[in-house]
């Protein structure tokens, strides 16, 4: 199985100069937990990741004013990616290496085409396999 046939198709994305309160609104709108930043949103080139984890410990925590914080004040740079012919379970290998619970796909050229969440992992895979990711995903380094 592919990647493909489980991500979620065209995902919201924001750019590095988003403000981090409408990356948030994003999150909220869209009910997810990572926006990509991409450098702009014509090509969809992948610049980074930006989580609501990032948000709280690289924003909040540290006293950025919220209200001018853009994207790349808090997002991660160097991002683990797929493209949509990867296995599902090389994208779980992935996932557990990394320690992470959301993988951007992209196209050939770099563009932003999906995004696999630790969720769909779970509602496509067998009971074992999906434990056996959560289970390592969620282990502590």
């Amino acid at each position: 199985m592919s990647v493909s046939s489980v991500m979620t198709d065209n995902p919201a994305c924001c750019t590095p100069s988003t403000l981090v309160r409408d990356v948030a609104r994003l999150m909220v709108d869209n009910d997810c937990g990572e926006i990509p930043v991409v450098e702009d949103l014509a090509s969809r080139k992948l610049a980074g990741v930006i989580t609501d984890r990032d948000i709280a410990t690289r924003v909040v925590a540290t006293g950025l004013n919220s209200a001018e914080a853009l994207a790349c004040d808090c997002m991660t740079r160097d991002c683990v990616s797929v493209t949509p012919d990867t296995t599902l379970e090389d994208c779980c290998d992935l996932m557990e290496a990394n320690k992470i619970r959301r993988v951007p796909v992209l196209d050939a050229q770099g563009g932003v085409v999906g995004i696999v969440a630790l969720a769909d992992v779970v509602r496509s895979a067998s009971s074992s396999t999906s434990a056996a990711v959560v289970k390592e995903v969620s282990t502590d380094l």
